[in-house]
C-alpha cells in the first residue's frame, strides 16, 4: 500500500489530496482495503516522508519546502539540525528561529539561504517529537512549590515538581526527572523517578552525568545471573578445534591500572628477513552468544565508558575482568590473526584461526619504554629473556610506521590528560598522557590487525561491519585552509580532492613547534566522524581501503560482532543464503546502533573531563600560568594551558583596547594599538574564574611573548603583506585618478 501511496504521489501531475480522493484515485472499494490506506497514510506520516496540511490533504514532505531533523542546540541558545532523510552539513538556526525547540528535538525546518547567500540556515516549522524525556538536575523549593534545573544547559526551561510526585526529594538532592508535560519554552512539568544522592555526595557528579546520557550504571538480574554461570577456567571442552600457542613468547602491553586485557602480541625474525606478527584476541563470542541476556545489554551499551576514576563496563566484570581477561600465565581462548610481514611493511601471507595462548608477562607501557626507551639496566634484567621480543616488536613497528607514514596515513598527537582524584573524588592534579613507544607499537600492530581482517572480509564479499572514515566536507577544509594560511602554512591541494598525505606534510611542518597542538586539534575537527557501517567505505585518515574494528571486543560491540562473524563464516562455514540475509539485515542496525552509543560515550567522556578541569581550577583563582593561544573568536579567545585545561578570554576583559576579529588571520586585533592576538602564539594568563556547574573556564592576559616564525611564516607572510599592499596601492592610485577626473571636470 505505501508503494502504491509513493508511486501516486511521485507522478508529476499529482496535486494534494485528502484521504477519500486518494482512495478513489486507487480504485479502493473494500472497507478493509480502506483501512490498510489510513495505516499506510499514517505510517509515511509518523515516518516523515509525507505531510498532511491543514486542510487533511497529504503530499510528499519536501513539495512543502520542510526538512525533518534533530536539532543540537548549543549553550549560547543556538542550534544546529541534522537532517534525517539526507546526508549534508548541519543547518543553522538562529536562537529567534528555534520556536519552542528545546535540544535533540525532532524538528521539520524550512530552509533558507543566510544573508551573505553563501550558507543555509533554517527556522523551526514544527516540533515532531521531544528528544528529552528524562533529565537529571538539583531538586530546590521556593515557597512550598519543587523545582529541578537541569545540569544541561542546553535544557533552559525550569521543572516544576508536584509534591506528591518529589519521592521525598530534599532541597540539594541530585534527582532524576521524567517530563510529563512540556509547558512553554521555560517552564515544563515533571515527575521525579530516581533520587541519585546530595550533590555534595563522594562521585555524585560523575554520576550525574553518566545519568545525564541515560548510561546504565548496573546491569540487570538476568545479566549477571548470565554471568555467574559462565565458568571462570578454560575446560579441555573448550580447546577442540583450537590451536595451541601456549608455548609461545606472548605478552600483553597495556596502562598500569588496565584491568580488561584483550589483545597480546609476538613478533618472530623468520629466516627469509620477514616477520612473523601473532595479533591474539579475547574470544569474547565464544562466552557471549547471540541474543543472550549478555549480548543484548552489550548492543545497547554499544562501548564501555571511561570516566575518570570508574569504568561503565560494556559486559560484566566476571567476564571483561575475569575469563575474558589475557591474564598472565593463565590459559585464554583467543581468535588469532598471524601474519607475515616483509621489510617493506607489506602483510604477504596471514592466517585467522581460533586459539588457546598462555601470556608469559603481565607487560606494561612503562616498564616496555624503560626497556627499549630509557635501557634502564633493572628493568632489563628483569626481563632479560624477552629482550629479543621487545627488539622484535620495535624492528617491526619501525617498518609498518614508515610504510603507513607513505602512503599517507595521518598521525595525529593531540595531548591527553590524566586527571587524577582522590578517595573523595576530588581533583588533586592533572598530568599529560605521554605517548611512547611501547604505546605506539601497540598501537601500530593493531591497525596491521585490523586492516587485514577487514580486506579478507571485503574480497570474500561476505556480510561485514567496518569502521569506515569518509573524506572530509569541503567547507569544513576550507576553513581549516584558511587556519593553516593564517600561521604561514600552505596546503597542496583544492577542498574537494585533497589527499591524506597533505595533511601529514603539515603536521610534520608543525611538529615541535608551538603551534603543533593547535593545528592537530584543528585538523580532528575539520575531519569527518569515523563510525561503523556495513559497506566498505575505507579510511580516509589512515589512508587505507579497508579498516574494520577487530582488537577489543571486551569494550567494543563490533568487535565482538566481527569475531561473531569471523567464527560463522571462516571457522564453521555458516555460507549459506539464509545466514547471509540475516547478517546483511542486521548489520546496517548494528552499525547505527554503535556509532550512536560511541557518540554517547565520548561526549560523556569529554563532559566529565571538562567539569572535572574546571573543578580543578576553581582552586587556582588569581594565579598564573603559561599557554597557548588554542582558538581565536569574535567573542575572544581560547588558551590552552600545558596539562589541556582550556580557559576563555573574553574579548570584553581585553580592557587595553577595543579589539576586531579578522576571520581572514583568525586573530584579533586592537583598533587603536594594533595588538594582534593570533593562533599559537604564546602567552601568560591569570585565573579570574572558574565554573564546575557551567564546565567554564576564564582567564585574563598578563602578559604576551614576542611572535617567534621560522623563515617559511615569514616568507609567506612577506608574500601576503606584499600582495595586499599591492592590491591596497592599485586601488589608491585608481580612487585618485577618479578624483582629479571629477576635479578637472
Amino acid at each position: 500500500m505505501k508503494e502504491k501511496i509513493l508511486n501516486m504521489f511521485n507522478n508529476v501531475d499529482y496535486s494534494r489530496l485528502t484521504v477519500e480522493e486518494i482512495s478513489e484515485q486507487l480504485n479502493i472499494i473494500d472497507s478493509e482495503d480502506f483501512k490498510k490506506l489510513v495505516k499506510a497514510l499514517v505510517s509515511l506520516e509518523d515516518e516523515l516522508v509525507i505531510y498532511r496540511d491543514k486542510n487533511s490533504r497529504f503530499d510528499l514532505i519536501e513539495r512543502f519546502g520542510f526538512k525533518p531533523g534533530m536539532i543540537h542546540i548549543n549553550k549560547k541558545g543556538y542550534g544546529f539540525v541534522t537532517l534525517l532523510n539526507e546526508e549534508g552539513n548541519d543547518i543553522f538556526i538562529p536562537k529567534k528561529s528555534l520556536n519552542g525547540a528545546m535540544n535533540n528535538d525532532k524538528v521539520l525546518i524550512k530552509v533558507l539561504k543566510n544573508k551573505t547567500g553563501n550558507n543555509y540556515e533554517g527556522e523551526i516549522f514544527k516540533i515532531i517529537e521531544r528528544g528529552t524525556k528524562t533529565v537529571i538536575g538539583v531538586y530546590t523549593e521556593d515557597k512550598g512549590v519543587g523545582y529541578v534545573i537541569s545540569d544541561d544547559k542546553r535544557f533552559s526551561a525550569k521543572i516544576v515538581i508536584n509534591k506528591n510526585y518529589s519521592k521525598g526529594a530534599m532541597a540539594d538532592h541530585v534527582v532524576k526527572v521524567e517530563i510529563t508535560n512540556y509547558l512553554s519554552e521555560q517552564l515544563v512539568e515533571g515527575i521525579i523517578v530516581e533520587i541519585l544522592g546530595h550533590k555534595n555526595d563522594p562521585g555524585i557528579d560523575i554520576l550525574s552525568v553518566a545519568y545525564k546520557y541515560n548510561l546504565a550504571t548496573f546491569f540487570p538480574k538476568n545479566v549477571l545471573k548470565q554471568a555467574e554461570s559462565i565458568r571462570e577456567n578454560v575446560t579441555d571442552k573448550d580447546l577442540q578445534g583450537r590451536r595451541d600457542l601456549r608455548d609461545e613468547y606472548i605478552v600483553t602491553i597495556d596502562g598500569e591500572d588496565a584491568k580488561d586485557l584483550d589483545d597480546a602480541v609476538t613478533v618472530k625474525k623468520l629466516e627469509n628477513g620477514n616477520y612473523k606478527l601473532g595479533v591474539h584476541i579475547a574470544d569474547v563470542s565464544y562466552y557471549v552468544k547471540e541474543n543472550d541476556p549478555i549480548d543484548i545489554e552489550a548492543l545497547k551499551r554499544g562501548t564501555s565508558v571511561y570516566l575518570v576514576d570508574r569504568v561503565i563496563p560494556m559486559i560484566p566484570h566476571r567476564l571483561s575482568n575475569g575469563i575474558c581477561s589475557l591474564n598472565p600465565k593463565t590459559d585464554r581462548l583467543v581468535i588469532s590473526c598471524e601474519m607475515e610481514i616483509n621489510n617493506l611493511g607489506n602483510v604477504v601471507k596471514y592466517e585467522i584461526f581460533p586459539s588457546v595462548i598462555k601470556t608469559v608477562e603481565r607487560m606494561t607501557y612503562n616498564n616496555v619504554n624503560r626497556i627499549l626507551v630509557d635501557k634502564d639496566e633493572e628493568v632489563m634484567k628483569r626481563y632479560e629473556y624477552l629482550l629479543p621480543l621487545f627488539n622484535n616488536m620495535k624492528e617491526l613497528y619501525d617498518v609498518l610506521c614508515l610504510k603507513r607514514r607513505e602512503r599517507g596515513s595521518i598521525n595525529f598527537e593531540t595531548n591527553e590528560a590524566k586527571i587524577v582524584v582522590d578517595e573523595l573524588g576530588k581533583v588533586v592534579d592533572i598530568k599529560l598522557r605521554v605517548r611512547d613507544v611501547a604505546e605506539k607499537i601497540i598501537e601500530e600492530f593493531m591497525l596491521c590487525a585490523n586492516e587485514t581482517v577487514a580486506e579478507h572480509f571485503h574480497w570474500l564479499n561476505y556480510p561485514f561491519i567496518y569502521r569506515v572514515h569518509e573524506n572530509p566536507d569541503s567547507e569544513k577544509i576550507r576553513r581549516f585552509f584558511q587556519l593553516i594560511n593564517a600561521l604561514g602554512y600552505v596546503v597542496k591541494g583544492k577542498e574537494n580532492v585533497v589527499h591524506p598525505k597533505s595533511f601529514q606534510n603539515i603536521l610534520d611542518k608543525v611538529e615541535n613547534t608551538k603551534a603543533e597542538a593547535v593545528v592537530n586539534t584543528m585538523l580532528l575537527r575539520s575531519m569527518a566522524k569515523a563510525r561503523y557501517s556495513e559497506q566498505s567505505l575505507g579510511h580516509f585518515g589512515l589512508a587505507t581501503k579497508f579498516y574494520t574494528h577487530f582488537t577489543s571486543p571486551i569494550r567494543r560491540y563490533p568487535d565482538t560482532i566481527v569475531h561473531r562473524l569471523i567464527r560463522e563464516f571462516v571457522f564453521e562455514s555458516k555460507c549459506d543464503d539464509a545466514n547471509f540475509e540475516k547478517y546483511s539485515n542486521l548489520l546496517k542496525d548494528i552499525a547505527l546502533q554503535t556509532s550512536k552509543c560511541e557518540r554517547t560515550a565520548v561526549d560523556c567522556e569529554r563532559e566529565v573531563d571538562d567539569m572535572k578541569k574546571s573543578e580543578f581550577m576553581e582552586n587556582k583563582i588569581g594565579e598564573e600560568f603559561e599557554g597557548i593561544i588554542s582558538s581565536v573568536t569574535n567573542w575572544g579567545i581560547y588558551v590552552e594551558l600545558p596539562n589541556t585545561v582550556e580557559g576563555l578570554v573574553h574579548v570584553l576583559d581585553l580592557r587595553d583596547d577595543y579589539y576586531e576579529f579578522d576571520p581572514k588571520t583568525l586573530s584579533l586585533i586592537g583598533e587603536r594599538t594594533k595588538k594582534i592576538y593570533q593562533l599559537g602564539d604564546d602567552v601568560k594568563v591569570k585565573v579570574i574564574a572558574s565554573n564546575k556547574d557551567t564546565r567554564e573556564i576564564d582567564f585574563e592576559i598578563v602578559g604576551v611573548k614576542s611572535r617567534k616564525r621560522d623563515k617559511t611564516v615569514i616568507t609567506e607572510e612577506k608574500k601576503v603583506f606584499k600582495k595586499d599592499i599591492k592590491k591596497a596601492n592599485f586601488f589608491k592610485e585608481k580612487r585618485a585618478n577618479r578624483n582629479k577626473k571629477r576635479v578637472n571636470k
